[in-house]
């Protein structure tokens, strides 16, 4: 089987995509579109008949266009509101909690009740489950840590229940930091690091666990495809850098000094708590990905770099 499966190139084949305007779902509606898989993709916008590829749903009303779903191949759900898009007040967590939670609950329960269903539900979840836990080295048997995103995690992964309850394989993409220019944090650092005023955040210590989004789109393909993959998954590289390193990398790759240090007191008092998601630190590694045999291709910092900003 190859790493983006044995039947990814099948023309027979149809997936579904929630999430599929945002940066990871672009992408992967786009590699399998490549290999001409038929991508139907949610939207919460209404449908027209000249678009036979959109499905309407409308997660906050628990509203879902079930027939359209029928004979689906896989589904990838990758909906959720950004975590990085506005200050952390009471609204935005319960947004941020709601996108996810919500959405993922409602196709797992459409999925539950399908008369053909799908092989599998793959469904993202977020590094955050393991929260703040300095140089510790983590895989997907290490428990839960504490926090905002902790809590946030544990719900969105919960609701996929349904879906694994009616004998779907079910897997958690446990997704670090995603490398690319289009969007993500590396696109909020780019302004910064180019007009050389990018540096280390706080000690500079906190590990950062990332992946390129190529390796992540090769990776969802991969865990959909494998029947042996299920559960908690973590989607990162197995090579975690330090937030030093990291910027060092950064700065090397676009020729630019990273002299400028950002305290820790500082970003808190201009973030509030949202600037755990620069503080905290996680040494994750991919362990059953690794194990099942999947490749990275770029799994060192600067390799990953290179491709994704040249």
């Amino acid at each position: 089987m190859s790493e983006t499966g044995s039947e990814s190139g099948s023309p027979s084949r149809t997936i579904a995509i929630t999430g599929a305007s945002g940066l990871v779902g672009t992408a992967l509606a786009e590699a399998f579109a490549a290999d001409g898989v038929r991508v139907l993709k949610l939207v919460r916008h209404p449908v027209s008949k000249s678009k036979p590829d959109e499905v309407y749903w409308k997660p906050s009303a628990g509203e879902i266009d079930v027939a359209k779903l029928e004979g689906v191949d896989l589904v990838f759900n990758l909906a959720g509101k950004g975590i990085a898009d506005d200050r952390w007040t009471p609204a935005v967590k319960k947004l941020i909690i709601d996108s996810r939670v919500n959405s993922t609950r409602l196709i797992a329960k459409t999925i539950a009740g399908l008369t053909t269903k799908p092989r599998a539900l793959v469904s993202a979840s977020a590094r955050g489950f393991y929260g703040n836990r300095g140089d510790a080295p983590l895989d997907e048997d290490s428990p839960a840590g504490a926090g905002f995103l902790t809590e946030t995690c544990q719900w969105w992964e919960n609701a996929n229940t349904p879906a694994w309850e009616a004998g779907v394989r079910v897997a958690q993409m446990r997704i670090g930091m995603v490398l690319s220019p289009k969007g993500g944090a590396l696109a909020k650092m780019l302004p910064m690091f180019k007009l050389g005023a990018g540096g280390v955040i706080g000690s500079g210590a906190q590990v950062i666990s990332w992946i390129a989004l190529p390796d992540l789109v090769r990776a969802l393909r991969f865990v959909g495809d494998v029947e042996s993959m299920h559960g908690a998954i973590n989607a990162t590289s197995p090579e975690p850098v330090t937030n030093r390193e990291f910027t060092k990398a950064l700065g090397h790759q676009l020729g630019r000094p990273t002299l400028l240090a950002v305290p820790e007191f500082a970003l808190k008092m201009a973030m509030g708590e949202m600037s755990e998601l620069l503080l905290d630190s996680a040494r994750v590694y991919p362990k059953r990905l690794t194990e099942a045999g999947f490749n990275f291709e770029t799994p060192g910092l600067a390799a990953a770099l290179d491709r994704v900003l040249k």
